[in-house]
């Protein structure tokens, strides 16, 4: 559906095993919306060997990072590493938990319509995880796209050519220290990658909305969340951005 439109690459990040409710979720909604998508699973830890992780990572990354997160970060570099050898112009990365908001086939049109007028090498996050959104002044009509300073997250994003090329690049000589979100705010203030926030986001995470939970979240699926994450995304969508 979105090949059309220069999306050839779509990546899920995921676990081999104990993650079932949410692979059937990905497979339905993306069937739903003809979105042809690769599950990244080389990354799982029962594939972990010093010289892969020594590839990718500094030597004491077991230390910072959890064995879970350690995964999902790795799983994220080598969906860059697949869509260098696919030749993907645009790739679309999520992690297994992703829920749409609106259309997502007509809002991923008009992102990308205006991502192709930006200077190569870029990120732009899709998701509203942090609950942070550009200033209401910011904002103007049939814009979507607007530059940022950090990520929001690493849920659901859109990257280039250029942008995977910079990072890959960047990892020959400086390997990830950081969970994958902070990685790449480091990228950024490296000017490494420049980070594009979409307004409004067009994707949020189950493990943050209550449905469901996430490779790398202690958070369970429950209504109590799915309460308080709603009044959260009300008053900072719509009360606190205006006083800011």
């Amino acid at each position: 559906m979105v090949k059309q439109i220069g999306i050839d690459g779509i990546y899920v990040i995921h676990a081999k095993q104990g993650y079932e409710i949410h692979e059937d979720h990905v497979n339905t909604l993306f069937k739903k919306h003809r979105l042809e998508h690769t599950f990244m699973t080389d990354g799982d830890p029962s594939l972990f060997n010093d010289t892969l992780l020594n590839t990718y990572f500094t030597p004491t990354i077991k230390d910072k990072l959890s064995i879970g997160v350690l995964s999902c970060t790795l799983n994220h570099i080598l969906s860059y590493e697949a869509a260098l050898k696919n030749k993907n112009r645009f790739a679309l990365i999520f992690e297994n938990d992703p829920f749409f908001l609106g259309d997502f086939v007509r809002d991923i049109t008009r992102i990308i319509e205006e991502a192709k007028t930006l200077e190569p090498g870029f990120i732009i996050s899709l998701e509203n995880t942090s609950l942070r959104f550009p200033k209401y002044k910011t904002i103007k009509r049939n814009k979507h796209l607007y530059p940022a300073t950090q990520g929001r997250c690493a849920g659901a994003y859109l990257i280039d050519s250029k942008g995977i090329e910079n990072i890959l690049t960047e990892l020959k000589t400086t390997k990830c220290n950081e969970v994958i979100d902070w990685w790449h705010n480091g990228l950024i203030e490296k000017n490494i990658i420049k980070m594009y926030w979409a307004y409004p986001a067009i994707t949020e995470q189950g493990s943050h909305n209550g449905l469901l939970s996430s490779t790398i979240s202690t958070k369970e699926r429950s209504t109590k969340r799915r309460i308080k994450w709603f009044i959260q995304r009300m008053y900072k969508t719509h009360f606190l951005r205006y006083i800011k």
